[in-house]
């Protein structure tokens, strides 16, 4: 129906106005933020897909796994920054009491909480340790094979 959607359980057409409005705005929102005093700059679109990084030559300083972290921490908080941004669009335009308002905020805070990086040091996600390569006390061998038991060569000479 043009102009309209039909409800599920009503039959009822609603107006489509504001959440195609709100559709509209929320995917054209990209979020920045910057970490290591300006060092690491990441921007984030709708999706939370990363789609710029900058890296100062002061990043270099930070060593290999302290700038992972910094740019890790830093993409955090740009999508925690993408979820405040969404939460003004919905405001602006469904409101944030309506089922639609709801559904999007929730949607986008499950996915992006506020990183603690914004607040104090964000906590790297600590990823369990990989199981050992399995070793073995003895090494495994093959029955003793001598000519005319039926095993010339590896090769059952009775299954011919």
């Amino acid at each position: 129906m043009l102009g309209g959607e039909r409800g599920a359980d009503d039959g009822a057409s609603r107006p489509r106005g504001a959440a195609a409005a709100l559709a509209d705005r929320v995917a054209t929102l990209r979020a920045s933020a910057s970490g290591a005093d300006g060092a690491v700059l990441v921007t984030v679109a709708s999706s939370g897909n990363v789609t710029d990084l900058e890296l100062d030559d002061r990043s270099l300083g930070l060593g290999a796994p302290g700038l992972a972290t910094e740019i890790l921490r830093t993409i955090r908080r740009a999508q925690s920054a993408l979820a405040a941004r969404v939460a003004d669009a919905v405001e602006a335009t469904v409101g944030t009491e309506t089922e639609t308002g709801k559904a999007v905020l929730d949607s986008f805070t499950q996915r992006f909480p506020v990183a603690e990086g914004a607040i104090g040091d964000a906590v790297a996600p600590v990823m369990p340790a990989r199981a050992p390569f399995p070793s073995f006390s003895t090494v495994p061998s093959l029955p003793h094979q001598t000519p005319g038991n039926g095993f010339e060569s590896g090769r059952d000479s009775r299954a011919r």
